[in-house]
């Protein structure tokens, strides 16, 4: 009998899917809204409908749509591709992550959500859904465009940063905890596992698949892959980690076979069957009654997506010379979130470590960028018109003079390698800015076996603040150091690479402008990172600002006294490391 349910179970299911497949390509709409509608109407929570109310079918749906979607994004995934990324790309998805997840944990906590839920809803905002976004360029003929083309680059990084953030937060889940100490020693093991896995697979993998297609069995070399599918994801399991993890590592190793096309080919229409499934699965899980009572967060958030990442992913471009209007187009292209942010919402359920609400609340932000997407890419040229009209002339005579002088500049690659004075700058920024995130990093530790065993110092507000403040001061040696290598490396290669674009004072404001800009920048997107390490004691929005403030009024003042610090540090340092290396000789 409970054979007979499963059947009728999957049979409503596709055939409610194949008629709303049919549906919504006839009036061009995203097929993955058609698909969660569909688990909307068939739902345990929709009256009177009901189809399905079997909860333990519904999680088996979820689990096998999740493992086929997560192989085919993995399948997709090109180790080649990454030496094709340019530095606008790179910089747009890194920027885009670090402050996507700090406006998501931001508002979380505004709402009074816990850590690991806002963590948890900061991390689903990240990635943009590039189903929906190959989907909607191919509709408006866009595909072949430049701004298109950098918007890929932008998902390829992407792929990356959702696998770290993948593991990052099955690491919270094992750990049930959000403590920097615990969550580090998690993330470097299962890193660990993965880059052991990554370096065994690819040796192997490709070997066994092209042993097995040499027998030119299309059945075979199908159930080796769905094998090797499988049994990683059982390996995984057993480790405690996530199948969604596991399956898309899995599908990154084969993807470095030859044989990738006839794979690809041949498992295709699984992948569309059970990613089908796996986005009914959702809308099966969808009450909408907690969309009702969640509908401001659901609000807020979705503005926070389309306003924030329009705006990051805009900058990023704007600041490595792909110019105002291509950035926005950029931006506007990637303003949605899709497939990961339900991956990384079922992983929290699945540890039992996020609350029911996130999962409805992702799913409603994703459909409502979804169907916004195909609009803003649509009105993203007739923005940039209006508001080059609106600007005033001075603003976007500088905004154009300073893409043509980063367009027009020209750094020799081989000089920029082998120079010995930039690789010197280039280590110093290293050592010290290791150095920085080794301390941020033991906070935690400090925290628990100094101010609350010997101080008896709870965590309290008066505790973070202590923490912080005390993490941030003992920084600015390294920090003011950083900003001061930074500067002579930009005056380097601001000389270097910017010829006489212009006339001889606007090429020198130029590039007073761009050795000014950089270093601030940078610093700034350090500080941004380093608030994603100590998330666990930051406090309250204004003790933040009073903490920043206090200690940069301490840099400026006391800057020559902290560079006097810094350099005694490493003399001491280097003394240190030339006794040990001549003890050993």
């Amino acid at each position: 009998m409970h054979e007979m349910k499963f059947i009728q179970d999957f049979a409503i299911i596709m055939s409610l899917a194949g008629l709303v497949n049919i549906l919504f390509h006839r009036f061009k709409q995203p097929i993955v809204l058609g698909y969660i509608l569909v688990g909307v109407i068939a739902g345990p929570y929709t009256s009177p409908f009901a189809f399905i109310n079997d909860k333990e079918i519904i999680k088996i749906f979820a689990e096998l749509g999740a493992i086929f979607l997560m192989f085919s994004l993995g399948l997709e995934f090109n180790l080649r591709k990454l030496i094709k990324v340019r530095v606008s790309t790179l910089v747009a998805a890194v920027l885009e992550m670090l402050v996507i997840i700090f406006i998501g944990y931001r508002i979380g906590k505004f709402f009074a959500w816990g850590n690991i839920d806002a963590l948890f809803l900061g991390a689903m905002l990240v990635i943009s859904s590039t189903t929906v976004i190959v989907k909607a360029l191919n509709d408006l003929a866009l595909s072949k465009e430049h701004f298109a083309q950098l918007i890929f680059g932008v998902l390829a990084i992407e792929d990356i940063l959702a696998i770290a953030v993948l593991a990052l937060l099955t690491s919270i889940g094992i750990s049930n905890s959000v403590s920097t100490m615990e969550v580090t020693i998690t993330f470097g093991k299962l890193l660990l596992f993965l880059a052991v896995s990554l370096c065994i697979g690819i040796l192997i993998v490709p070997r066994f698949l092209s042993y097995v297609a040499k027998f030119q069995r299309h059945e075979m070399l199908l159930l080796a892959v769905l094998g090797l599918c499988f049994g990683f994801c059982l390996l995984i399991v057993k480790l405690h980690y996530s199948i969604e993890l596991g399956a898309f590592i899995i599908g990154a190793i084969i993807a470095e076979s030859r044989h990738i096309k006839a794979i690809e080919h041949l498992i295709e229409p699984l992948c569309d069957m059970f990613s089908a499934v796996f986005f009914v699965a959702i809308g099966l899980m969808l009450d909408l009654n907690i969309l009702v009572a969640y509908t401001i967060p659901i609000i807020i958030i979705t503005i926070a997506v389309v306003i924030g990442k329009i705006s990051i992913c805009s900058f990023g471009m704007f600041i490595t010379g792909q110019g105002a209007r291509t950035g926005l187009r950029v931006g506007m292209g990637l303003a949605q979130i899709g497939e990961f942010s339900f991956i990384i919402a079922s992983l929290g359920l699945s540890f039992n470590v996020t609350s029911k609400f996130l999962y409805p609340i992702a799913v409603a932000v994703s459909a409502l960028t979804t169907l916004f997407t195909p609009y803003l890419i649509k009105f993203s040229d007739p923005l940039a018109d209006y508001l080059k009209k609106s600007l005033p002339t001075y603003i976007t005579d500088s905004i154009k003079g300073y893409t043509t002088g980063l367009q027009k500049s020209r750094i020799d690659n081989q000089n920029f390698t082998t120079h010995p004075l930039i690789k010197k700058i280039l280590f110093n920024i290293f050592f010290n800015l290791t150095s920085v995130i080794v301390l941020f990093i033991s906070v935690p530790y400090i925290h628990r076996n100094l101010l609350e065993v010997i101080f008896h110092v709870k965590n309290t507000q008066l505790s973070k603040v202590i923490l912080l403040g005390s993490a941030l001061t003992f920084s600015l040696p390294f920090l003011i150091a950083i900003y001061g290598k930074l500067n002579s490396l930009n005056r380097l290669l601001v000389e270097v690479g910017v010829k006489k674009v212009f006339e001889r004072h606007l090429t020198f404001r130029f590039r007073k402008m761009m050795g000014g800009a950089m270093p601030v920048f940078f610093i700034s997107v350090v500080l941004l990172g380093l608030t994603q390490l100590c998330y666990s004691f930051l406090p309250s929005v204004e003790l933040l600002v009073m903490i920043v403030g206090t200690v940069l009024i301490l840099a400026i003042g006391w800057r020559n006294w902290f560079m006097e610090m810094h350099s005694r540090l490493q003399v001491s340092f280097t003394q240190a490391i030339k006794k040990s290396l001549k003890e050993q000789l």
